[in-house]
């Protein structure tokens, strides 16, 4: 013990969050373990770089707006398809998609540059972006009722990201 009052209560604390961030790696390894054994094959790494982003603020951040399934959901899977649209259609395109769904997502914002720089088709909206969201998803779902006090995922299945167009830097 020491004599600083406190100070016990300090290092429970810096336990305890050093535990829960263990608790989040645990279930980040999990989700994009299973992933990667499910979408293995000719599927390129670079196309899974987005999925890594979404299992840290599925397991690091449940709550979070940005990470509720409509969001999860719809800023993959739209982005990947706007990326195969002007891939197809341009080869190059600007797109405010995710804004406007009210989707944001910001690891998914990378799919439409992946998708494009790979020559990427209409199969990869199933394999790896559809099976690999779906996993991450269901793996956050039940990792989050294992350890008690953890926060359960989802928290709101069609909460909007961001709530309002009137967010972030903008006035009104």
């Amino acid at each position: 013990m020491t004599d600083k009052p406190g100070e016990p209560r300090k290092l429970h604390h810096i336990a305890k969050d050093i535990g829960r961030l263990i608790w989040c790696a645990v279930g980040v390894a999990t989700g994009i373990g299973l992933v990667l054994w499910f979408v293995r094959g000719p599927s390129s790494p670079f196309l899974l770089a987005s999925l890594d982003g979404s299992s840290v603020f599925l397991f690091g951040l449940p709550r979070a707006a940005a990470t509720q399934p409509r969001v999860l959901f719809g800023g993959h899977l739209g982005s990947a398809l706007i990326g195969i649209f002007c891939f197809h259609s341009f080869g190059d395109a600007l797109w405010v998609y995710m804004l406007a769904t009210k989707t944001v997502h910001p690891p998914a914002g990378a799919n439409p540059l992946i998708i494009i720089h790979e020559h990427a088709g209409f199969l990869s909206l199933w394999k790896p972006v559809g099976l690999g969201i779906v996993i991450l998803a269901l793996v956050a779902v039940v990792w989050s009722r294992f350890l008690p006090g953890t926060n359960h995922y989802p928290t709101n299945w069609f909460a909007k990201s961001p709530p309002s167009i009137l967010w972030g830097g903008w006035s009104k």
